[in-house]
């Protein structure tokens, strides 16, 4: 196991009271255009609790991009002029599209395609229960998001397309890592050319057929398992190079992990693992040491390296309802690399 440390708690009271934020969680992360880090959180209350006022989701903050090691500096916020933060776009109506109205929508992951972010979303009518996921854009690094008619039903790939995490690759393409939200099966993956993320048919499966992977194949578990939130990046090494990184809750095991990847579409099995964080019950949690209770998430902040790896990483006291925030810790993960650094 790497070592882990808290750098700070993200979110809570004395943190994000000015953007109306008590109770939130999630954080996926991605830097705008303009340098900025832009962060998407899920269910938002304004207190310090799962409940209550102003329930929205999903919300953005922005942070500082050198605020890295002593833990995020909020700077604003996605909506209203950096005071509170609002929900970024408003449910469709049921009888617009003859389907039950969601009751949240919960982002995966967010990424950048030259000036416009992407954002996926799951439409949800309670936890696990997806209706459907779609793409969100922004063209102003985050402020405001607008549909983009890009939907795949929450049925789509036998429910694994779902919980999503994607990155960009040198080849032009996007890569997308999928699981379900249910957190009880395994992963898939995707890759679709950069400029058409939002064409539900230029997305291409990877599986096996005829003895031989490949693009386009039915899609194939890439590794089995009980899988949550992924979280798939680029990270600098001490090499100079830049590795695939995929970091995911493994609800199976009850921790979050970290797979090196040589290529995106790598063989999962034999790829060099590591836990960062291991879940904990509330009375023998450290999280000086990296045991958390009620864990989930895990998203790597811009400006990582593989040797100072910093998540976003969620906890939720699901007896209490506090606490219910996103937190933040390092690591270090070089050892990953052949020869161990």
């Amino acid at each position: 196991m790497a070592a882990t440390t808290k750098v700070a708690d993200l979110t809570g009271p004395g943190i994000t009271d000015a953007f109306g934020i008590g109770g939130t969680d999630l954080g996926v992360l991605a830097t705008a255009p303009d340098g900025r880090l832009v962060a998407v959180f899920g269910d938002t209350f304004d207190r310090a609790t799962v409940g209550g006022p102003g329930w929205r989701s999903p919300v953005v903050l922005f942070a500082d991009p050198d605020s890295l090691s002593g833990g995020l500096r909020w700077t604003g916020s996605g909506g209203d002029r950096g005071g509170y933060a609002r929900q970024l776009v408003p449910y469709p109506r049921a009888g617009l599209l003859r389907r039950p109205r969601c009751s949240t929508m919960l982002p995966t992951d967010l990424i950048t395609i030259g000036d416009t972010m992407f954002l996926h979303v799951m439409a949800c009518r309670g936890l696990g229960n997806v209706l459907w996921t779609e793409i969100l854009a922004s063209t102003d690094n985050g402020v405001s998001w607008q549909r983009t008619g890009a939907e795949w039903p929450g049925s789509a790939c036998q429910c694994l397309f779902q919980m999503l995490t994607w990155a960009l690759g040198d080849d032009g393409h996007v890569y997308a890592y999928t699981t379900g939200f249910q957190r009880d099966a395994g992963l898939l993956l995707h890759r679709v050319p950069a400029g058409s993320v939002t064409d539900p048919g230029a997305w291409r499966p990877w599986g096996f057929a005829q003895e031989r992977w490949g693009w386009g194949n039915p899609a194939t578990l890439t590794l089995p398992g009980a899988f949550g939130e992924l979280c798939l990046r680029r990270v600098p090494g001490p090499d100079g190079r830049r590795h695939w990184l995929l970091v995911f809750f493994d609800a199976g095991a009850y921790r979050i992990d970290v797979l090196l990847l040589d290529a995106p579409h790598a063989d999962l099995y034999r790829a060099p693992r590591t836990t960062v964080l291991v879940g904990e019950d509330w009375a023998g949690e450290d999280h000086a040491a990296g045991r958390v209770a009620q864990l989930y998430g895990g998203y790597v902040v811009p400006g990582s390296t593989l040797s100072d790896l910093h998540l976003v990483v969620s906890q939720w006291n699901t007896a209490t309802n506090w606490p219910y925030r996103a937190m933040q810790f390092r690591t270090d993960v070089s050892g990953l690399l052949p020869g161990g650094a």
